[in-house]
This record gives structure tokens, sequence and C-alpha cells, in this order.
């Protein structure tokens, strides 16, 4: 039997737009590098590099860097697993695992563009959709009752192939909740795509592979890195300067509202399932409900953030290593992005991880290495100007993440400024101070970039896809 038509090959020869969910998309030569590729730096003509054909490591987290990933076209998506936020942390507290909520995002966002009434946006529909929060548990439950058994409208117009591997994942993530119905799940606020997500990284043990199935059924070829691989919890935590300690992304960067408080004990030693780690935190809330316009009102931290650093589920700290495809990504590609948004929750633990530093400073083919700074600060950064972002970012990298101290006297390698950022994007009305001398002499160049259109006296600007393209193919056309 011909094996392309077995997986999914229209039988008359003409491609199939409802073809198998095993026709995994192909990646283009500068998504998937072989390694004797990924050493050869990408082509320059006359001394400029193109943000069409050139490769880019673009890091971020959250709602920020969604908002501008459109604008790179061949990139590498670094992303943070540590969010503890939404339904994210409902799957925690019950399944355990690594966070997926930011990688769900991101994934939704680089689903390919389709009409309306196309299957992909569908199934777009379908992973974007979250359970209302203000559902009722029982309304909850019967709304997700009526999609995991295939009868919502929500599965209109999707392929019966692709319809039926989605929904046996979700009943998969059904039946292994059903197994911890101790810890009484909520399905309130819970996102369709998280639980899928969640299920095939549970079924796998990979979440690379649950990523590779993502993209399978969306047709995608966004190239997804979480920027560490593991089937455990990991959180984040911050430590101030005057000493205090803040556990969770949440709690650092925008405490919202609990759905439902719960203090959970430590799990029982008979049910410790290998999906399920202890959880030897004090409490986990069971679903919290963040809203984006509550960044702008926010009670200031005690003092600002010294140093972020990373605990498992026990609250001890631990030293993660990186996932080796992003330190790959960061030694071959030709320009790395440091996203706007979140500083300290959503590139920070990108950065915090050993061998980062000296995969970002010592590469021979980034030719540039940009910051797109916030226009306004938030809880995380308040009262920051844009050399306190690039030094928080030159201290992280240059702090205890290195490897051990090595050489003549044990010296530990400290980078300058220049070698981890060489550009500062910032947006004209920003409200947030850019000494333009100050920065310069640090060795990085500041180019300010020009808002779409004018969005009033009251409201600060923000970046779009476009205006990142504009200043980004400016700074990419100079002679580096």
């Amino acid at each position: 039997m011909d094996l392309s038509s077995s997986l999914g090959a229209h039988p008359d020869g003409i491609d199939s737009p409802e073809s198998s969910v095993f026709d995994f998309p192909m990646r283009n030569s500068t998504l998937v590098r072989s390694a004797p590729q990924l050493e050869i730096p990408p082509t320059i003509d006359n001394g400029t590099i193109s943000l069409d054909s050139s490769p880019f490591v673009f890091i971020s987290g959250g709602t920020g860097g969604n908002a501008i990933c459109t604008a790179f076209p061949n990139a590498c998506y670094a992303l943070p697993v540590s969010d503890d936020g939404g339904s994210s942390s409902e799957i925690i507290r019950v399944l355990g695992g690594p966070s997926i909520g930011d990688i769900r995002n991101r994934l939704v966002r680089l689903i390919p563009s389709a009409s309306p009434s196309s299957s992909l946006n569908a199934i777009r529909t379908l992973f974007a959709y979250r359970l209302p929060h203000h559902y009722s548990e029982r309304q909850a439950r019967e709304e997700w009752r009526d999609i995991v058994e295939g009868r919502s409208a929500l599965w209109n117009g999707i392929p019966t192939d692709r319809k039926e591997t989605i929904r046996g994942f979700l009943v998969f993530f059904e039946n292994e909740v059903l197994k911890r119905a101790n810890k009484n799940f909520t399905f309130v606020n819970g996102s369709i795509g998280n639980y899928f997500i969640a299920a095939a990284q549970g079924f796998f043990r990979s979440l690379p592979s649950a990523i590779s199935l993502f993209s399978s059924i969306t047709k995608s070829q966004a190239n997804i890195l979480p920027v560490i691989v593991t089937n455990h919890t990991v959180t984040i935590a911050a430590e101030l300067e005057d000493g205090e300690r803040i556990v969770g992304q949440c709690d650092i960067s925008h405490p919202v509202a609990i759905l439902q408080a719960l203090t959970i004990n430590v799990v029982d030693s008979a049910d410790d399932h290998e999906w399920s780690p202890l959880d030897g935190l004090e409490s986990r809330p069971r679903n919290v409900l963040f809203q984006a316009d509550g960044k702008d009102h926010y009670e200031p931290l005690s003092s600002r953030i010294s140093r972020l650093f990373y605990i498992n589920e026990y609250g001890i700290e631990i030293h993660p290593l990186p996932n080796p495809n992003y330190l790959a990504s960061l030694r071959t590609s030709a320009t790395l992005v440091y996203s706007c948004g979140s500083l300290w929750t959503s590139i920070m633990p990108c950065l915090a991880l050993q061998g980062v530093a000296r995969a970002i400073a010592g590469s021979n083919s980034l030719r540039a290495k940009i910051l797109l700074l916030n226009s306004e600060n938030d809880r995380e950064t308040a009262g920051y100007s844009a050399i306190d972002y690039i030094q928080a970012i030159t201290c992280t990298l240059n702090n205890q993440y290195q490897p051990q101290p090595y050489g003549l006297g044990n010296a530990r390698t400290i980078y300058p400024v220049s070698a981890f950022i060489t550009d500062l994007v910032y947006l004209r009305g920003g409200a947030i101070i850019v000494d333009v001398n100050k920065l310069t002499a640090l060795g990085v160049r500041c180019t300010e970039a020009v808002p779409e259109e004018d969005v009033g006296s009251h409201q600060l600007p923000r970046f779009t896809a476009n205006t990142v393209r504009r200043a980004i193919n400016g700074i990419l056309t100079h002679d580096l």
C-alpha cells in the first residue's frame, strides 16, 4: 500500500485539506537545522541582515510578546514554563507537570491565518475557548461534558480525524482528573487548549511532543521552544532587596482574585503518582482569574527585585538545565529579541538558567541583540528607567547561573552590557525614561519607534507587529 495514501493523501492524488493529523508539517531549513548547518552564519549582503530571511530568537512570555510575535516570520520562540495563573494553576495543583499556559497562548496565536468558514479557524476557536469564569461549577462541568462527548457546537467545521484525535486527548485528560477526584478539580475558567496540551504532555511524557502534536493538528510551522524540558512542576520565586521572598509568577507580577480559595495538604504517599508529584508548598490556589486591565492598578512591591530563581514543588531552590535546543538557537541565530512585557516573570525565567549567558555572549552568529522597552512600568519594575531594565538583564545573566568558576584563581567571566544587549527600541511617547547618552556609553544603540497611530493624550503607545518590523528592519539594515 502506498504510504502517502495511508497517511492521508487524497485517493485521486489531490492534496486534501482534511489530511491525517499524522501528516506532521515540514519545517523549512531555517527553522529546523542540522548540526553542521547550525554553525553557518546567516547570509549577509553588504553588511546587512534581512528580517524575513535571517533566523531570530524571540524571548518572551505572556501577552506582551503575543501582540507582536507575528512580526518575526523566521523565529524560534523561547517561552518559560513557570506561569501559575488561570487554569494552569488548577492543572498544576491536581495533575502536576510543567506549566503550559504561555505555550498554549503562543501556539494558538501562531496558527496560520484562515477564512472564518475554514476547518483551521474552527480548530483555532476550540483551542482558544475558555469556560466562562462566571459559571458555577455545575454549569462549567455541563459545558465540559458537551465538549468532551463531542456534542458542543465548538466541534462544528472540524474534520472528523482531527476531532477524534483532539477529543481522545480530552478524554484522557478527564480520566486523569477522575483518578484524583479527591482533589476536586474545577473546570471554571478552564482553557480547552490547556487541557489538550496538558493531556498530550502527560500521555507522551514529553512537552516537545505535545507541542509537535498541536502543530500537526493546526498546520503550524511555529518553532516553539520551552526553555526547560521537564515533566515536573517548576516555579519561580523573587528575592527583593529588603530580603522578602515572593513565590509564584502571579504573586510576583499581578496578584489576582482567587476563584476558590483552598489550602492544599501534602498528598498522601499512596497517591504519589508520577504525573502528580507531591505538593510540599503550603498552599496552591485552585484557580486564578487574570484580568489584563488590572495590571495598571497594582500594589507596589516593598522593594525592588534583586534576583529571580527557580524552586521545585517542595519549595527548595533548584537550578534546572535549559533546553539544549534553546541554547543551540542562541548560539546560531542572527538576531536575539528580548520582547516587551513583564521583565521579571516573562523574560528573566528564560535567562536565569545555566549556560544562557555564555550562549548569548559567545555566539559567533548573533549580530544584533535587541531589547524592546515597555512603554510603561508595572508592579515588577516600578520606578525603572531604561538603564535599570538593561542592568537587570545584565546582572541576571552575569549572576550565579553561569557554570562554576574555573581557571587561574577561579576567575569568573563577567560580560559587559553590550555582550547581551546591542540595541534598545523604545516607543515615542512612552513613560519610561531613556537616557540616550548613558545608554550609548554602555555600548547600546537606541532606536526610537514611531507608533502606528495616535493613541491620544490619556493613553500610552503600544508595540504592534508592524511597528516592531519597521524598527528592527532599520537596525538590521545598518552596517553591523
